[in-house]
């Protein structure tokens, strides 16, 4: 069991040892000020003149000239292996949401791990950063503003239903499946989307530009998952 390790009303940066640009940098930490990473993030924050507050993981990424840059107290080992260094951060989070970089890019297997993280905590929000696009675990209930023909891709990790307003192909009605009907390609039809989900099992993903008002929408919003139990 992984302590909390930060409990703030303030939104946080996580940064992971993945690709990281400087603008992923700038624009996590233009609506995440504070600043955590996990494991061999806290190398790539470093390079880019950042100081992690804190570095959760099992260090087994975590360079020698990190470790001897940050203070002991900012070190947060967790030895378990069954878990990613993602999973064990998120885990030791409890703050309005997160903002993800640096766990997207080339490798496929590091991805579909942060996806299966998200789902995990749905009592975590966190929005990951990729180089064109945002993914989100849906809430229960969010209400984001979004122009024309905007993409909206829905992916559902089990089956799922939901409602939905000023979709293209609204899905109402619908069981979504990853293996069935899932909700790619999706497009706004202008106006307020408005999304109801039955269970946190369904990835939101969006335009890199709408972070904005994806944020503005989870703020604005009352409701959020419970922890998983079991």
């Amino acid at each position: 069991m992984i302590k909390c390790i930060v409990s703030t009303r303030d939104p946080i940066t996580l940064i992971g040892g993945g690709e990281v640009t400087l603008l992923d940098v700038n624009q996590a930490l233009h609506h995440a000020p504070r600043l955590m990473a996990a494991d061999g993030g806290a190398d790539r924050a470093l390079a880019f003149g950042q100081v992690p507050e804190a570095v959760i993981g099992d260090m087994d990424s975590l360079s020698e000239t990190a470790r001897a840059l940050l203070a002991p107290s900012t070190l947060h080992e967790v030895s378990e292996q069954e878990t990613p260094d993602f999973d064990k951060a998120l885990r030791a989070i409890d703050a309005p949401f997160v903002i993800g970089i640096g766990f997207s890019g080339q490798r496929v297997d590091h991805m579909l791990a942060a996806f299966t993280t998200l789902a995990k905590h749905p009592e975590r929000p966190c929005i990951l950063l990729g180089r064109d696009q945002i993914v989100l675990l849906c809430p229960p209930d969010i209400a984001i503003d979004l122009a024309e023909d905007t993409l909206v891709s829905l992916w559902p990790l089990a089956p799922v239903s939901g409602r939905s307003t000023s979709l293209k192909w609204p899905i109402d009605g619908l069981t979504l499946h990853p293996t069935g009907r899932v909700g790619t390609s999706n497009a706004s039809t202008g106006g307020r989307v408005h999304l109801s989900v039955e269970a946190p099992s369904l990835l939101l993903i969006l335009p890199r530009e709408v972070l904005p008002a994806l944020i503005d929408a989870l703020q604005s919003g009352s409701s959020r998952w419970p922890a998983r139990t079991g």
